[in-house]
């Protein structure tokens, strides 16, 4: 997972607001910038809207893979945006690969990986994330620097003083991810949670997915949408098994997709076999435009 990401280098100065096509508004905020304590790990964050479209008053925040930087989803965020959905990808701490878990002699081990980066919860032997530096807190202060240093931007629909309003909020993730809009499905009732190619939360040792992604779900069980390769890498079959468990299923109910073709379906799992270099990040393709729309138009 880490490979694929690390060519893409950005140097983030400073604060950076500017227009492309005079419509879609980008803001790359340094992290360090939101709150006291937080760190830049790797380009900053990415926010984006698109003023020339009709608002959704939904927003979809982007989590990435391992080693990845927000800056990377840059092109998915600019058409989500087009689509009028404002869009965060998110910088974090993401350089230990999930699948450090796979043979864990602890069952719980996933569970400790998500929980330490998600909410700074000291639990795990993986990762080293502390309460300022985890997602959810990055996520709470950015949203805040933005309604007070973007005031037109209109993210203050997105939170109330220090609340998240998970309500409005649409919660993707890639790879490592994945998992980890998985957990936040979990544990907030977010309006989806869009999966692309993951998770990897496998326990080999065990045979058998997570014990976490069986959890009771504060979001609806049908308002999680995956997107796999048929090829992919890190073992479709252990996705599909970890999507179906996080959903509830007794077994995948999943349906083949292709670029630009109309999705004529209501399953939740979605599977592409296009002929490519890296079946991982084909589910981060532009041309599967119509693919995301599906996932988050549905409720």
């Amino acid at each position: 997972m880490k490979s694929a990401f690390t060519a893409v280098l950005f140097t983030l100065i400073s604060v950076n607001l500017f227009a492309q096509g005079n419509s879609t508004k980008v803001v790359i905020v340094n992290p360090a910038e939101t709150a006291p304590g937080i760190e830049m790990m790797h380009s900053g964050h990415y926010a984006v809207y698109n003023t020339a479209v009709p608002n959704k008053h939904q927003l979809f925040l982007m989590i990435v893979g391992t080693g990845g930087s927000a800056s990377f989803l840059r092109p998915m965020d600019s058409i989500v945006a087009g689509m009028g959905y404002h869009a965060i990808s998110i910088d974090y701490k993401n350089n230990v690969i999930t699948t450090v878990c796979n043979n864990s002699p602890d069952s719980a081990c996933f569970d400790k990986f998500r929980q330490e980066i998600m909410f700074g919860t000291p639990v795990s032997d993986s990762v080293n994330v502390d309460s300022t530096n985890s997602i959810i807190n990055r996520f709470q202060k950015l949203l805040e620097w933005l309604v007070k240093n973007d005031p037109k931007g209109g993210w203050d629909e997105f939170i109330k003083g220090h609340d998240i309003q998970w309500g409005k909020i649409l919660v993707g993730g890639h790879s490592q991810g994945a998992g980890h809009c998985v957990y936040a499905g979990k544990h907030f009732k977010v309006a989806g949670v869009l999966i692309f190619s993951g998770p990897q939360d496998y326990r080999v040792a065990f045979n058998s997915p997570a014990l976490w992604l069986g959890t009771k779900s504060a979001t609806p069980l049908n308002r999680y949408y995956a997107f796999l390769h048929i090829k992919d890498q890190y073992d479709v079959r252990r996705q599909l098994a970890n999507c179906a468990k996080a959903m509830g299923m007794a077994m995948p109910d999943s349906v083949h997709v292709s670029p630009g073709v109309p999705l004529h379906t209501t399953k939740h799992i979605l599977v592409n076999n296009i002929e490519t270099g890296n079946a991982h990040m084909s589910t981060l393709l532009p041309e599967f435009k119509n693919v995301w729309e599906y996932m988050l138009k549905q409720k």
